[in-house]
């Protein structure tokens, strides 16, 4: 091999066993620089991460509540640690929620008393939104649809494992009942076949209209006060931001490399470490983050699919790596990355999906259960006399709460082979029947990307 350039950021041509001639690079991930305006998304959305987990499993069951006693079996769903109580928790969001009676079958059955229940619902205004949100997400099952279709035919077998989509899904806007809906619905686009890692979605049809990489957002051209051509080539970076001189040459080169359509390049006609694949990867990425409601996603969903769309093993350091295309977030237990051209200097999106001024809503509903609290303090700091907040009437208009044989519905939620929640500790080709290639050459990227230290292929992704 010749190495041309100078430090860490030299280029190597790099034959091999791959059909082209290539350049690679050995580079580490530069310093992490914080943006604010995007890493106040990730913290309103850890905020209300308690709020959307009690939300859907009010509505997994039938009538859309729960008792107290059932949903404390559910604290590691909820991310509650023992000492935290429920009660307190639902009682933060009392335009969210609301607290009522359920009458017990009397017991004996010759009894003449009535025991009750506590348990929690919906309030009107939460469950209005929901029911907006499931029509919107009914209405536009052509999109979604279209979205797993996308995903089908980046990968290069063609088929995804079901349960690695479910933590996709969110994100995506897909609906919890996306297997049984879509999936029928759609047989024309694709079918569910069974696999040694269970049930998988396959492509039926290629769409030659979905093949096409995403259009970009905003014009990344600079804006020049005289009309003429500029002396120095420049990256486009966010605002605030700014690389060394040899990282910067390297954005360069790389951006001046032809684009690589994902859909129709597959992932095995580039050398692992060449400047190729990493376009390719970086498109993949990029076409991944475009089909998500709000542009961004957890880097843990992304490494369940190294294997199925030919991403490296070092997906992080990558990502880290390309700050003129996407954005590593460390708040929150996970890291989060953006799509940097969809949002504006500002941080905000700058195209909106009506998914997400639903979750605008749901942030306002929190705000105002806020403000009701904070008057709640102030009257009780002023001595002034308050309804007490737990209800002490029994609703009779349900059925008798029957702790025996009233099914809680979570045997079905968190059990099962097709259970979102099923995490892979390891990925293989073996799922897809293609053989391995012992012999084939393995080099990936230098770890030294990695600022946390943790590994990306442990699976701590959330269940969804």
């Amino acid at each position: 091999m010749d190495r041309i350039g100078r430090g860490g950021y030299g280029f190597v041509i790099s034959s091999g066993k791959c059909k082209r001639k290539s350049l690679s690079i050995c580079c580490s991930a530069p310093k992490l620089v914080r943006d604010r305006s995007l890493d106040r998304h990730v913290i309103k959305q850890n905020r209300i991460r308690f709020v959307q987990k009690l939300r859907n499993l009010l509505l997994s069951k039938p009538k859309h509540y729960m008792s107290i006693h059932v949903l404390s079996k559910c604290r590691s769903y909820l991310s509650l640690s023992k000492p935290r109580c429920i009660l307190s928790m639902i009682e933060r969001y009392p335009t969210l929620f609301e607290l009522f009676y359920v009458p017990y079958p009397p017991t004996p059955l010759n009894a003449t008393k009535t025991n009750s229940q506590l348990c929690v619902r919906l309030t009107p205004a939460a469950e209005s939104l929901s029911l907006r949100e499931a029509h919107l997400k009914s209405t536009a099952s052509v999109v979604m649809a279209n979205k797993l279709q996308k995903l089908l035919m980046l990968s290069p077998h063609r088929r995804l494992v079901m349960s690695k989509l479910a933590h996709l899904g969110p994100d995506l806007g897909l609906p919890p009942n996306f297997r049984s809906r879509l999936c029928n619905e759609n047989p024309g686009k694709f079918k569910i076949v069974t696999t040694s890692y269970g049930n998988a979605l396959e492509l039926v049809s290629w769409d030659p209209n979905l093949a096409e990489p995403l259009p970009k957002f905003r014009n990344h051209s600079p804006e020049l006060i005289v009309d003429r051509p500029l002396k120095f080539k420049l990256v486009k970076l966010r605002k605030g931001l700014t690389v060394k001189r040899r990282h910067h040459d390297f954005l360069i080169r790389f951006g001046e490399l032809p684009d690589i359509c994902p859909y129709k390049t597959s992932f095995k006609e580039f050398h692992k470490s060449s400047l190729e694949a990493e376009k390719r990867a970086c498109s993949v990425v990029r076409e991944i983050l475009g089909m998500t409601v709000e542009k961004r996603t957890l880097i843990d969903h992304l490494t369940h699919f190294r294997k199925d769309f030919g991403l490296p093993n070092k997906l992080r350091a990558m990502l880290v790596r390309h700050p003129e295309l996407f954005y590593v977030s460390l708040k929150g237990q996970r890291d989060t990355v953006f799509l940097v051209e969809a949002y504006d200097d500002n941080g905000e999106l700058v195209q909106k999906d009506e998914g997400l001024l639903i979750k605008n809503h749901l942030f306002e509903l929190v705000r105002h259960g806020k403000r009701i609290r904070r008057e709640m303090k102030l009257a009780l700091a002023n001595g002034d006399t308050l309804i007490k907040d737990h209800p002490i009437a029994v609703d009779q208009e349900l059925e008798p709460f029957d702790d025996v044989t009233e099914d809680d519905g979570f045997e079905e939620l968190f059990d099962g082979n097709d259970s979102e929640f099923e995490i892979y500790e390891e990925d293989s080709d073996e799922e897809y029947g293609q053989p391995v290639d012992d012999n084939a050459e393995q080099q990936f990227w230098s770890s030294h990307g990695s600022i946390r230290g943790h590994r990306e292929d442990s699976d701590t992704s959330e269940r969804w």
